[in-house]
């Protein structure tokens, strides 16, 4: 028995080592960890359980029956975080490059219908080079089981991809169908060709830090949904989102002890609105003043600036929060912004995450840009993502709320629960000087005239009372009391069920 033991604890050795000590110091060079470094970082210390620690691939092509690793490039399991179960798998870099086999994309597959099966998030740490290309088509094939899997466990269980060294290739599509997908600066790209593919087809010679780098990901094409310095920042705040998430669709959200009383009364918020309607103010102050303890995990923050998307607590329970930024374009909807939170409220529905909107848009971004663009498909996603949603809606409008965007955010007429306003909220059609360019035209030639009919039009319209008049607005509200109302409008809301036609799926306008 002792032999075999030790001859276990050889060939566990063995997997553990992967491609060598030589490849895992050059990883470390490059500034990255290996694959079992960032389990160990990412998961409660000794949680990890590993799945297929043995598998070795069974390519005889290219010579490579003679060069067989233990574990074949990727590493797979199950553990906690903060005591909650998630699966994992990551690539491995260091064992032929991380490409994909056959037996590689099984054992991918065989987590991801364990974390289905057993509802729980499943988190794909990714560095590797793509297929591996001496198994041909058997590679591919891994591909498409392992996508299927994803659109499966798509609003089933989160599903979070970690970019963290090169994703290319076919790589690509499995992270782009997840939930959400973070990057390292400097170190991880994603991309479908490369840059020398790219200099022979189309002549441009471009790097692959310009080509698919967390800066183009997370700033210009918004596929990526943050990026962090280094792995080790990346894993913890991975950690960190976690906490906020649901473990699957039917588990509710998690609740977390908390020290901030759900009735604290911020009376800094009374002055945050300035009394000038055309100058900003930051909306992330109404935001991290009204969560508990101020925490925040904001999503796509450096795409579409103009609005803000993000979790955070109310009471210990997760909400999600969409908010419009007057700092940026003045918090006008513009494509990217409708985009971006669209995709972050059909999230919150499918997982049950209640959703806090805040309010201050003077509307949609006019511009030949805008309209060739596609503006009206994507301002009405957003339109489309909260006209759909089950879930607890309570909007608070803070100033603005003009047009058709106040229809789209969240708005009583859509489904929004509890509608609240400041006394700071101007809802109407437009601003008063537009309004009344168009009214009083026969009048605009006199000064007089025209100041009198904006101040007329202002009193009349640009209040919260003529809506709360209709009952469009549930109730004016003090802004030092906004936390508690919320708050309590959200625990009112626990219980809300909502039945929705059959269907066998909607027709989104994408």
């Amino acid at each position: 028995m002792k032999d075999v033991l030790a001859k276990l604890e050889q060939k566990r050795a063995s997997a553990r080592i992967g491609g060598g000590q030589s490849r895992i110091d050059s990883q470390h060079k490059k500034g990255k960890l290996t694959a079992r470094e960032r389990i160990e970082l990412l998961l409660d210390a000794g949680s990890f359980e590993e799945y297929d620690m043995f598998v070795e691939h069974r390519s005889t092509e290219f010579g490579m029956e003679k060069q067989k690793i233990s574990g074949d490039g990727v590493v797979t399991g199950w553990g906690t975080v903060n005591g909650r179960t998630v699966f994992i798998f990551a690539k491995d870099f260091t064992v032929f490059g991380g490409s994909l086999s056959e037996t590689h994309a099984q054992k991918i597959c065989k987590v991801q219908d364990m974390a289905v099966k057993m509802r729980a998030p499943i988190i794909g740490l990714f560095d590797a080079g793509g297929a591996r290309i001496q198994e041909g088509v058997a590679a591919l094939g891994g591909y498409g089981e392992v996508f299927k899997r994803n659109v499966a466990a798509s609003g089933v269980i989160p599903q979070i991809s970690v970019i963290m060294g090169p994703c290319a290739g076919g790589d690509v599509y499995s992270p782009a169908m997840t939930d959400f997908i973070f990057m390292v600066k400097d170190t991880s790209y994603m991309f479908v060709t490369g840059p020398e593919v790219v200099k022979t087809v189309t002549n441009e010679t471009v790097t692959s830090e310009e080509l698919g780098g967390a800066s183009v990901h997370t700033v210009k094409s918004s596929v990526a949904d943050g990026a962090y310095e280094n792995d080790l920042e990346a894993l913890l705040q991975i950690r960190r989102l976690i906490d906020f998430l649901p473990s699957s669709n039917i588990s509710g959200v998690p609740e977390w002890p908390t020290f901030d009383d759900k009735n604290r009364l911020d009376h800094s918020l009374d002055t945050l609105v300035p009394d000038n309607p055309n100058k900003p103010y930051d909306m992330k102050e109404l935001i991290y003043k009204t969560v508990d303890e101020g925490d925040f995990f904001e999503i796509q923050e450096n795409f579409a600036k103009n609005i803000i998307c993000g979790f955070g607590r109310m009471d210990g329970s997760t909400v999600g929060i969409v908010a419009n930024q007057p700092m940026i374009l003045a918090g006008v909807l513009d494509s990217d912004a409708s985009r971006k939170a669209a995709r972050f409220v059909r999230f919150c529905n499918a997982f049950n995450i209640p959703i806090v909107t805040y309010v201050d848009v003077p509307g949609f971004l006019p511009g030949t840009a805008q309209e060739y663009g596609g503006l009206i498909k994507h301002g009405a996603k957003l339109l489309f993502a909260y006209s759909q949603c089950t879930v607890p809606l309570v909007t608070v409008i803070v100033r603005k709320a003009y047009g058709g965007a106040y229809d789209v955010m969240a708005s009583k007429h859509i489904g929004a629960d509890v509608n609240y306003a400041w006394p700071s909220a101007q809802i109407a059609v437009m601003g008063a000087k537009g309004a009344v360019e168009i009214i009083f035209r026969q009048e605009m030639n006199d000064p007089a005239k025209v100041a009198l009919r904006t101040q007329e039009y202002e009193e009349r319209f640009l209040s919260p009372f003529v809506a709360a008049e209709r009952g469009f607005i549930d109730e004016v509200i003090q802004p030092f009391g906004t936390r508690k109302r919320v708050a309590r409008a959200l625990a009112m809301l626990k219980s809300k069920k909502v039945e929705q036609p059959w269907k066998k799926h909607d027709n989104l306008p994408l």
